[in-house]
């Protein structure tokens, strides 16, 4: 009976075809890759990009037919489908299938093609997806640990470069440190409420900061708010903020090209979607208390150190993967302004800078990808000088991802910063004010080394007269990024409708304030969570009986 009650239903697995069909094609890409002589290796790229096609469709089916009953809760409320969920997934997706097409032409310059770099890329996605649809902390964890793995082993995948060994073995070092902090954080978190599930905490903290929660004794408000910072903690490490950020500059340098650019956006993506979820959904009544400092001055001093500290960092680099390492940092700082402004536009801004922050980030390392030559590593600012000489169309896309990284129009860039300043604009707070007025001076900061770039491009000498070859897949994807990013720029409110869907699934949640010091047990529906809660929040929640 017991076993009955835990394998899941058959109409719930149908939910998980996508992230079902990318782990058989990652498992299907290692045998393959054991099948094909050394000199067919490629096929494994072409079947990875083949799933990634085969899950974007089986994510839109899985939207199509759940369309008019989002948001939905199944798995005993550990995985939720909602737009928020969609969104992210289409974002890593993307992020997946860019890498690999970049991939390809660098792995055979290094002579590393295997089919094991291609499957990893794919478990590393499913993590994310997993993380996008994540609503109970455990799943959390063990969705990050299945992403964090495989990045830090495709990082270290180029086994005779030191600098590869060695960003491999920082990063996994301080990940598992990282790792350890959110795990200890999120035990703290069960400890007190004695609930893992992102809704059941945001009620148990809201009843516990109403003073409602006699179950609780008042030293534990101290508890309650180490376990919080502890989780943030863990999360922000993910993301490269301030003072998290240590491991970022050299992983991204010795990391493979590809690897650095796949880790700076989906990476980055999948933790702010996890880092929104869990503080927005299970945390909004710690954002201001007036008992202790909640988690918004904490955010806000992240925020402003990552802005500043990563911007300043990248003006003293020549070397472009650390430039951009630093400019990911600083880059990481500004999306944080979305979550603490906690408001529609703000939410908007942080899911349209995401989308924005992917395409123009992975074009640029794309570019970078190509000056890697025999001879020649391609990572350093000299090796882009009379770009526009050798091959100007590559020079041209250049500048338009940087121009939008720096939040220049017409760029979808400027869009995304323009709505993450404004969200802390409307959230008419003084220190929120002028949070935004440090974010656009880090901005004027950053047109310096973008500047650099350019000058470098358009203005010096070519070092080297080495041709710089391009393969088809390399192009497509470099077309299909500078068209989006001007488009997007261009024409943004299409975008904008699509990032805007997601604010409902964010909404704090609301619990009826109890009158009497310990409260009366509440009625449950069939699904176990409780009706005290705004019933529109998730009207879909498949029963568990």
């Amino acid at each position: 009976m017991f076993l009955l009650q835990v394998i899941p239903s058959w109409k719930e697995t149908l939910f998980l075809m996508p992230e079902l069909q990318l782990t058989l094609f990652a498992c299907f890409i290692l045998v393959l890759d054991l099948l094909l002589p050394r000199g067919k290796k490629t096929l494994t790229a072409y079947a990875a990009l083949i799933g990634i096609a085969f899950t974007l469709i089986g994510v839109a089916q899985v939207y199509y037919v759940t369309r008019n009953v989002l948001p939905t809760l199944i798995f005993y409320q550990m995985y939720v489908i909602d737009n928020f969920s969609f969104i992210f997934k289409v974002i890593v997706l993307i992020s997946a299938a860019i890498s690999i097409a970049i991939s390809i032409k660098y792995l055979e310059t290094e002579k590393e093609l295997r089919g094991d770099y291609y499957s990893l890329l794919l478990f590393a996605t499913v993590g994310m997806m997993f993380i996008a649809s994540s609503y109970n902390l455990l799943m959390f964890y063990v969705s990050l640990e299945l992403m964090a793995i495989s990045v830090y082993v495709l990082v270290g995948y180029l086994k005779n470069n030191d600098k590869s060994n060695e960003a491999a073995l920082k990063y996994f070092l301080l990940g598992a440190f990282s790792s350890g902090i959110f795990l200890y954080g999120v035990s703290l978190v069960y400890a007190i409420t004695g609930e893992l599930n992102l809704l059941e905490i945001a009620i148990k903290v809201s009843l516990f900061i109403l003073g409602t929660d006699a179950k609780v004794g008042v030293g534990a408000h101290y508890l309650l708010a180490f376990a919080v910072a502890l989780t943030g903690a863990g999360l922000l490490f993910k993301v490269a903020a301030v003072p998290f950020h240590m491991w970022a500059p050299d992983a991204y340098e010795g990391a493979p090209t590809p690897i650095t650019a796949f880790m700076s956006v989906a990476v980055k993506a999948a933790s702010y979607a996890m880092l929104a979820r869990i503080f927005l959904v299970a945390f909004p009544a710690l954002r201001t208390i007036k008992e202790l400092p909640g988690w918004l001055p904490f955010f806000i001093g992240v925020a402003a150190l990552t802005m500043t500290v990563g911007n300043i960092a990248a003006m003293t680099q020549k070397n472009t993967k650390r430039m951009l390492a630093y400019s990911s940092i600083s880059q990481a700082g500004y999306i944080l302004l979305g979550l603490i402004a906690s408001n529609e536009t703000g939410y908007t801004g942080l899911v349209f800078y995401i989308l924005a922050y992917t395409l123009m980030n992975l074009g640029a390392f794309a570019i970078i990808i190509l000056l890697r030559r025999d001879d020649i590593k391609g990572d350093r600012l000299e090796n882009l000088s009379g770009l526009i000489k050798k091959k100007p169309v590559l020079a041209v896309m250049m500048l338009v991802f940087l121009i939008s990284l720096a939040g220049i129009p017409p760029t979808s860039g400027f869009v995304g910063k323009y709505l993450l300043f404004a969200g802390l604009i409307k959230a008419d707070n003084f220190w929120l004010n002028r949070l935004a007025v440090l974010a656009v001076l880090n901005t004027v900061i950053s047109f310096y080394y973008y500047a650099q770039i350019i000058k470098a491009m358009f203005i010096d000498i070519p070092s080297d007269d080495k041709p710089i070859n391009l393969n088809i897949f390399s192009t497509i994807s470099l077309v299909f990024a500078t068209v989006l990013t001007i488009l997007i720029g261009i024409y943004p409110q299409p975008f904008i409708e699509i990032s805007k869907s997601v604010t409902k699934n964010l909404a704090p949640v609301q619990v009826n304030q109890q009158t009497s010091p310990t409260p009366t047990p509440t009625p449950t529906n069939d699904s176990g969570i409780d009706p005290s809660i705004d019933p529109n929040l998730f009207p879909n929640v498949i029963p568990r009986k």
